[in-house]
């Protein structure tokens, strides 16, 4: 595995170099934000898919946890300094990386980049399996509650990936968060796609907490532009026994079909997860 890490104001580093104090808040507290974009290095160059689009969010996450607003010009040329360095081919993982700084001694927000060799994600994107865990909590426990930082990718990850431990402890290869009146709502580190009566279909955003996920809206807007009928809606592990297929939608993993849920076969049509595979642009 190949990495790079660059820091703002300085580029480049070895990838041994300190970049966090012991009373760093993104380390002490999970008091920053992140995002992760796709890095494709093959014969036509170097590119991270939906760029603007990680940026914005990233900005986003940045203005719900209050922090300093992000200068994205600067990240956007640290992004091109890490990129001209990086000569791995294949793909990899561009994660930008923001905290609140140190707790007691002041010096402004921890603002660096990694750029890491993305995992084999080939068997993934023939299929996975999965469970429903819950998240506990309702599907509008968020509307009301902007404390909760729902739709923030902050640094706070423990949850998301204890769901993952725990999918892999039952044998299975992805968790499904489910509300606790019982809705599907996204997948610890993914969003969900969900085809039925001949339209597309995601969780809405509004009220459910769940990520705006980059992956699910350039996909539904590119379904959009071809004709095919997309909406939000909350759907129930039940609602799936007729609908044509469940998809997790991930930045770097790409499109992939749930062949079965909580052991329960669901269908597959490998012609549709294509389609979707281009729409998302893998």
């Amino acid at each position: 595995m190949d990495q790079l890490v660059a820091v703002m104001g300085t580029g480049p580093v070895p990838t041994e170099t300190t970049l966090l104090t012991a009373d760093d808040l993104g380390l002490t507290r999970g008091d920053g934000c992140f995002d992760a974009a796709r890095v494709v290095v093959d014969a036509a160059g170097t590119r991270v898919d939906h760029l603007h689009q990680h940026l914005a969010r990233f900005a986003r996450s940045a203005s719900a946890l209050e922090l300093p607003a992000p200068d994205l010009d600067a990240w956007e040329d640290l992004i091109t300094e890490a990129l001209a360095a990086w000569k791995t081919p294949g793909e990899a993982v561009l994660k930008l990386i923001y905290t609140r700084g140190r707790e007691h001694w002041g010096g402004g927000p921890t603002q660096f980049l990694t750029i890491t060799t993305a995992p084999d994600a080939s068997a993934a994107r023939a299929g996975v399996t999965a469970i429903t865990l819950s998240r506990g909590m309702a599907s509008d426990a968020f509307a009301e509650a902007p404390w909760l930082l729902g739709g923030v990718k902050t640094l706070s990850y423990a949850i998301n990936v204890a769901a993952k431990r725990e999918a892999a402890r039952r044998g299975v290869d992805e968790a499904i968060f489910v509300s606790s009146d019982g809705y599907l709502l996204e997948a610890p580190t993914a969003g969900l796609v969900i085809a039925a009566d001949h339209r597309l279909w995601t969780t809405p955003t509004a009220g459910t907490g769940i990520l705006r996920s980059i992956t699910v809206e350039v996909l539904l807007d590119q379904a959009r532009s071809d004709g095919v009928g997309v909406h939000e809606a909350l759907f129930s592990p039940g609602d799936l026994a007729g609908a044509d297929g469940l998809w997790i939608a991930s930045a770097v993993r790409g499109v992939l079909p749930v062949t079965s849920l909580d052991g329960a076969p669901l269908p597959h049509d490998p012609q549709l997860t294509a389609q979707l595979v281009g729409y998302a642009g893998f």
